[in-house]
């Protein structure tokens, strides 16, 4: 497999979880004190399929199969957060911790694709999503702190 493969493959994951897991987010907090929360938290959702949507027809483009399931350990993380916020009430400011410790392991996994030897176009994509999702997880930090 190639470096671009092995990497696709990885962020296509990640993308897959951060979206679910910012949807499922979004949800929880909806009828909180704090619905714009719900809010910023699905727009980037959809921020993490459009990502997911790029690399897996870059990936298509290069002849590569890349499989969009969710990683085992994103599964066992929204369910950490499901019996987080059944311990927590569903706190909004539990919901955003648990949001921060995806966006952390997110940019991580941008960070490992980044010390590959991926080609120039998908580094271009690559870092280009990677910048967005520090953002993001800035402006999760931002809403936390205002809470």
């Amino acid at each position: 497999m190639t470096d671009d493969a092995n990497a696709a493959k990885e962020l296509v994951e990640t993308l897959v979880d951060g979206e679910r897991g910012f949807a499922d987010s979004a949800e929880k907090l909806r009828d909180s004190d704090h619905p714009e929360w719900a809010t910023v938290l699905h727009r980037l959702s959809e921020q993490r399929k459009d990502f997911h949507r790029e690399i897996v027809a870059l990936g298509h483009e290069y002849g590569d199969d890349v499989d969009d399931s969710g990683t085992l350990a994103a599964k066992v993380h929204r369910g950490w957060l499901s019996l987080k916020d059944a311990l927590t009430g569903d706190s909004p400011d539990g919901v955003l911790k648990a949001v921060l410790t995806g966006e952390d392991h997110a940019v991580s996994e941008y960070d490992d694709a980044l010390e590959k030897d991926l080609s120039d176009g998908f580094r271009e994509v690559v870092t280009r999503q990677r910048a967005a999702v520090v953002s993001a997880r800035d402006e999760v930090k931002a809403l936390q702190a205002a809470g």
